[in-house]
């Protein structure tokens, strides 16, 4: 399995570089909407940056297999300009998601406050080549009387993944600083890389992200075993990239998602885990290799994320 991240410009890269392609991008781009960024310019007048994605979104397009499929995230206010920077490059559009976050709404004096960011799900070509008909199993709501035996499946409203909000109520998830101040302020939750990775891929796919941030989807590609590329400008961000692709940190274990998808019949095939066998053998060969004063903290990760599988299996009677 292969994550890569490259410096560059994502849109140099893809011109450079004919012989990339992708099964899926996840495309987050920097909003235009005055952020202080160390390596772009996020005050472009609106025709610059839109011409700028409709190029983006063409590049793709060319370096997507057939029936690949893009996810290209933004503000609720730009939603027709987003669709239109799809159609416009050849893209077939499925569905607007709603990404409605467990989180406070935006206020506003003179229009309704804003609880949601849209992500446009779009195919090249009528139809996707993979999609996952993912269940899930939220509470109850208080007009909800019986239980799910089968759980529901996914639809274009989320609203059971929580935005990584500022300060310290988005928990441990978020990368931060030695003074406490995040790393980076929009910082996606692995939460919703699960959801899109395991829902338009399968297991050897590439997964691409040309805004690659933090590097959530590479680093949530990894566990479901689908190979990745992110490009990413910003040389501190392609460092702390590195480090999490390289040492997974306890709370980017996306493990404690999966329980929430046990009613998806095809879960084993696109979501495979270790069998305790392996587990264990996996904890033998970390125990007898690895340990040294050079990568202990990295060991006791491992250790730990391995006894977190091993106890999921045990609860869940997997047999793997």
């Amino acid at each position: 399995m292969r994550s890569e991240i490259i410096q560059a410009d994502c849109e140099q890269f893809l011109i450079q570089d004919s012989s990339k392609m992708f099964d899926l991008t996840f495309l987050d781009p920097p909003f235009n909407q005055g952020k202080a960024y160390q390596s772009h310019d996020d005050e472009m007048s609106a025709s610059e940056y839109w011409d700028w994605m409709k190029r983006v979104c063409k590049l793709i397009y060319d370096h997507t297999s057939e029936g690949g499929a893009i996810y290209f995230m933004q503000r609720e206010k730009n939603t027709q300009f987003v669709l239109e920077a799809l159609k416009s490059t050849g893209w077939i559009f499925q569905n607007l998601i709603i990404w409605k976050k467990k989180s406070s709404a935006v206020p506003s004096n003179y229009r309704f406050g804003k609880h949601y960011q849209i992500i446009a799900f779009a195919t090249k070509g009528n139809r996707p080549r993979v999609f996952n008909k993912l269940r899930i199993d939220p509470p109850l709501l208080v007009t909800e009387k019986y239980n799910r035996p089968n759980g529901m499946f996914v639809t274009d409203v989320w609203d059971d993944i929580r935005e990584l909000t500022s300060g310290y109520f988005a928990g441990d998830e978020p990368l931060r600083l030695n003074n406490g101040d995040r790393f980076h302020k929009q910082q996606s939750p692995i939460q919703l890389l699960t959801r899109i990775i395991l829902s338009s891929s399968t297991i050897n796919d590439t997964v691409f992200d040309p805004f690659a941030g933090t590097g959530t989807t590479l680093v949530v590609a990894k566990q479901l075993q689908r190979n990745s590329l992110g490009i990413e400008i910003d040389p501190d961000n392609v460092s702390i990239i590195k480090k999490r692709l390289y040492e997974v940190r306890y709370t980017d274990d996306i493990l404690k998602y999966r329980e929430s998808y046990l009613h998806t019949e095809t879960l084993d095939e696109i979501w495979p885990v270790y069998s305790i066998d392996e587990i264990k053998t996996k904890i033998d060969e970390i125990n007898r290799l690895e340990i040294n004063a050079y990568n202990s903290k990295s060991v006791q990760t491992k250790l730990a994320l391995l006894e977190k599988q091993k106890n999921y299996l045990v609860k869940q009677n997997i047999e793997v």
